[in-house]
């Protein structure tokens, strides 16, 4: 029993990490209807600036401005490139986020090399012990932090005037328009945003019992696609909900990888796409997604 709760509480809280990032593809699908393939560039860039500032700065001043620059990334995309595209096909828009991640991932895997970077994070290797669970501290702290995120996240989205006008742009981008919301502003926005929590995501993906950032730590945003893709790529609710989803199946998975060994090695990196294919064919539209209706 024990080894079920230190692996479903290590899954919840890596769960709460791919929401994370989740939830940046969600936010930019939501105004721009553009599936991000930059996204693990963004991840990667806000991680890499944190490592290097860390030890000049100071753990958490790194990582606001690792966060501030990975938002600018964000917004830079936005503005130079996906802004000059406006107008056409989502599946163009989307191959052109694919050509943006080549790129700046190429980059920023130049310039880390093989190294493996720390990002100063202050709480190292500690542990807490629950009775006969033993959880690691960056465990909590990854929780805790993708928690109060994730709620001020909604707040905004619910209370504010830029969380009305992305639902305004999202439901009926030419009729918000037309009532003057600036469609421009709010991509940018959203671009911004997921650079941010992509950031923070990195910095959990990263921490203790991982030993830092390296080259394929961007990786780690294709496990969250599944975790939007189920949720539903237009719910912010879903995100939270499929990442939990992803991050528990694939710690049970891969804590109980010798008693599958019938379904082949790796299940742990397979299962969250199993899952995410058995819930697509049940709802084409994800968990939380919207059904997409046609008069015909």
């Amino acid at each position: 029993m024990s080894t079920f709760l230190e692996l479903l509480l290590g899954g919840l809280s890596m769960g709460s990490v791919y929401a994370l990032i989740a939830l940046g593809f969600v936010v930019i699908f939501k105004a721009t209807e553009v599936v991000n393939f930059a996204h693990a560039s963004l991840l990667l860039a806000g991680g890499y600036v944190t490592a290097l500032l860390h030890e000049e700065l100071g753990f958490w001043l790194a990582l606001l401005v690792g966060a501030a620059a990975a938002a600018v990334v964000g917004a830079g995309i936005e503005f130079l490139v996906m802004r000059r595209y406006r107008g056409q096909d989502q599946s163009v828009l989307a191959i052109v986020t694919i050509g943006v991640d080549i790129l700046l991932i190429t980059d920023l895997t130049r310039r880390i090399g093989t190294d493996v970077l720390s990002l100063g994070d202050p709480w190292g290797s500690a542990v807490v012990r629950l009775g006969p669970v033993t959880l690691a501290q960056t465990r909590i702290a990854a929780i805790l932090a993708a928690g109060l995120l994730i709620t001020v996240f909604l707040l905004v989205f619910r209370y504010t005037s830029w969380g009305v006008a992305m639902r305004a742009a999202a439901e009926r981008p030419e009729t918000a328009a037309l009532m003057g919301v600036r469609l421009g502003r709010v991509s940018l926005a959203a671009w911004a945003v997921a650079g941010a929590l992509a950031t923070v995501a990195a910095l959990f993906l990263t921490v203790f019992p991982t030993p830092g950032l390296e080259r394929a730590t961007s990786l780690a945003a294709l496990k969250a696609f599944p975790a939007a893709i189920l949720g539903g790529l237009d719910s912010t609710t879903g995100a939270l909900a499929g990442g939990l989803i992803v991050g528990v199946t694939e710690a049970l998975a891969t804590g109980y990888q010798s008693q599958l060994t019938f379904l082949g090695r790796g299940i742990g990196d397979l299962a969250p796409y199993l899952v995410m294919v058995a819930v697509l064919l049940l709802r084409p539209a994800g968990l939380f997604g919207t059904k997409e209706l046609a008069r015909v």
